[in-house]
């Protein structure tokens, strides 16, 4: 195979940055190695390349392993990095396993590079040498670089903190637990009216639907509340994808349920589905559907079916080329006459009764920017309406009163949540706050300032 030149690489962004300083470091304890450090960013896109064996180095200018080849899996057949990146597993690729009879004089071990704040995978940690060479420690010396990375980068995110891997999850939607929030979807704005008619017209003419959009912002309940106005008399399955290694028990849990009838499905975050699930999960699919009946008008069957992702082309084929009708799902921030709808909401659900909110809670809860979406209000409010009957803004996150989340350093932040406090304390002005906490007017509205602090009127 020809190995594809794809361009210059970036070099911007945090990844790199960090991969760049760790391979460093390691590519000094290794000079004399007959060894070549890479990083690749999430496409298999190689953005550098470090070594000190002149030998290999030519080696590898002459099968194209330099920065600016594309080396994904459906670019250069199997190989450490394409691997890697396609299944989002440690991968070693030994000699002859390479799928291209020019690489296979290397062993190359892979490691997948994940953003520890977002989840998003960034890349990749390749190490490559001779295939004659020992690799018994070559999978953890990437393993050890690519965890390097991600604490570097965690590190340089400014308190911001590391989010858990999806757990992944198999269950059904009922429908008496889709009535208390069919009143609310039915109030809300006709950004998410539009998406969800959308959604709704495609299921009914028997198209696969991706809800695309951001985490968070609703598209799996979008896509449940369009199945169920389809498909009243059908059970709903909805699958969220786990991390790659407990994807097989994930599969074997649900699949099966596929090829019965009356059935209707929802695959949350495709996106993260490693290359071999996504093959499978579409074998199972086309299993299920020629074993479905065939209609009494002798229509061909269809199976209701319909999956999430943050984006189209993050979806691995050959789940993408299922999918006939695209919504785009709107981040809460693009709903702002969402945001008291779902507040509501989410209080009634913690207390099984309606809960009061102040005008000031509402305006702070309006001002925010939500980048975790409903995940993000829906905790704030639970928090919220577990300890009180009336929602006021003491009882919410001090960070809402800036209207965003800033990144603030840990004594920023106990700075911040203190004047948060006092302002948020019945009766208090700005000079009742400045004098509890033995400051003058002006030094508390400047650090208000500097902290983006705002009190809602």
């Amino acid at each position: 195979m020809e190995p594809t030149w794809a361009g210059s690489a970036g070099t911007d962004s945090l990844f790199f940055q960090c991969g760049q300083e760790v391979l460093t470091g390691l590519y000094s304890t290794l000079a004399n190695e007959p060894l070549s450090l890479m990083l690749t960013d999430a496409g298999g896109l190689l953005l550098n390349r470090l070594s000190g064996d002149t030998s290999l180095l030519r080696a590898l200018d002459k099968v194209h392993l330099a920065p600016g080849f594309a080396f994904s899996e459906r670019d250069a057949g199997t190989n450490g990095m394409g691997l890697a990146l396609a299944d989002r597993i440690p991968t070693l690729v030994r000699a002859d396993e390479h799928y291209s009879a020019s690489l296979r004089t290397y062993t190359c071990a892979a490691v997948p590079v994940f953003d520890p704040v977002s989840g998003l995978l960034e890349g990749s940690v390749n190490i490559t040498t001779w295939s004659r060479s020992s690799p018994q420690l070559l999978l953890a010396l990437a393993e050890s670089a690519a965890g390097n990375t991600s604490a570097l980068m965690l590190a340089r995110s400014q308190g911001r903190k590391e989010k858990v891997g999806p757990k992944g999850g198999v269950f059904r939607v009922q429908r008496g637990k889709l009535e208390p929030a069919a009143g609310t979807v039915r109030r809300m704005s006709s950004a998410w009216t539009n998406a969800l008619d959308q959604a709704t017209h495609a299921l009914a003419s028997g198209r696969v639907v991706a809800a695309v959009g951001e985490q968070g912002a609703g598209r799996a309940t979008l896509l449940a509340q369009a199945m169920r106005q389809v498909h009243p008399g059908s059970r709903i399955l909805s699958a969220a994808a786990p991390t790659p290694s407990d994807v097989e028990a994930w599969l074997s849990l649900w699949t099966p349920e596929l090829a019965k009838p009356a059935t209707a499905v929802i695959v949350e975050n495709v996106d993260v589905l490693p290359a071999w699930a996504a093959q499978e999960l579409h074998a199972q699919a086309l299993r299920a559907l020629r074993s479905l009946p065939t209609s009494q008008g002798g229509s061909a069957p269809t199976l209701a079916w319909a999956v999430t992702a943050e984006r189209l082309d993050g979806v691995p084929h050959p789940l993408a080329g299922m999918v006939d009708t695209v919504v785009p799902v709107p981040a809460l921030r693009e709903r702002g006459d969402d945001v008291l709808h779902l507040a509501r909401y989410a209080a009634r659900q913690t207390r099984l009764r309606e809960i009061n909110f102040t005008a000031a809670a509402g305006k702070a809860l309006m001002a925010h920017g939500w980048p975790e979406n409903i995940d993000e209000l829906f905790t704030v409010i639970h928090a919220a309406a577990a300890r009180t009957e009336t929602i006021d803004i003491s009882h919410l996150p001090p960070y809402l009163l800036s209207g965003r989340r800033p990144q603030l350093s840990r004594i920023e932040s106990l700075e911040r949540d203190e004047i948060v406090r006092c302002l948020s304390m019945p009766g208090v002005t700005v000079s009742g706050a400045a004098a509890e906490l033995g400051i003058s007017r002006a030094t508390i509205y400047r650090r208000m300032a500097r902290l983006g602090i705002t009190i809602p009127k």
